[in-house]
């Protein structure tokens, strides 16, 4: 799926430089019902080529993610993202046209932090590390520092993650919890630790 989304937003800007198009027409205007089609539409119309090799890199780091580690609701964290990022940016949004998938970015980041922290389990808090250490620094793009940046579309993807990570639940991976970590675990009835003596020395044992 990541490689399949990534391609599609390739191919929609090959087909607007190869016959010399614009599709830019196609995103999100805010609060205009001719608008609305840009919630499906502007994730895969970018502006420059800058602009859609941004957001590639991300895009497929994130997604992956999301399908490697949280693959039972992946696809409706995906779908579902994808839509309400949308939905907030045409609620919120300056009257402009907004394009491009860094909504969806943010909104996977959002996902991926916010749940892996909340889920207790260390290989999801560390994929949230990750994704802080990775890209951190997109919290800046929530801010109106540069009106050529659609900050409402950011603003709205990582709400949206976040809301997401609150309210799906089910079919997450928790942390695994050992027989020794029981609060009901006895060591002497455990067969491999009545193989040691109280020193630690090993010991040869035969069940009777």
């Amino acid at each position: 799926m990541p490689a399949l989304f990534v391609l599609l937003m390739w191919l929609v800007y090959w087909v607007e430089v190869r016959f010399h198009l614009n599709f830019n027409s196609w995103g999100v205007y805010p609060r205009r019902l001719s608008g609305i089609v840009g919630i499906l539409c502007s994730p895969f119309i970018h502006g420059s080529l800058t602009h859609l090799w941004h957001n590639t890199v991300p895009i497929l780091v994130l997604t992956s993610a999301l399908l490697y580690f949280y693959r039972g609701v992946s696809l409706r964290v995906f779908v579902l993202g994808y839509i309400l990022t949308g939905l907030l940016t045409w609620i919120i949004g300056r009257a402009s046209l907004h394009i491009g998938a860094s909504g969806i970015i943010y909104m996977l980041a959002g996902f991926l932090f916010f749940k892996g922290i909340w889920a207790r389990n260390y290989r999801l808090a560390a994929v949230s590390f990750i994704v802080v250490f990775l890209y951190g620094s997109l919290i800046w793009g929530t801010l109106p520092y540069d009106p050529k940046i659609s900050w409402e579309g950011h603003l709205s993807g990582l709400l949206s993650g976040i809301l997401l990570a609150i309210f799906i639940r089910d079919r997450i991976e928790f942390a695994k919890k050992y027989a020794w970590e029981l609060e009901s675990y006895d060591e002497t009835k455990d067969p491999f630790m009545r193989h040691f003596d109280e020193d630690g020395n090993f010991v040869e044992w035969e069940e009777e």
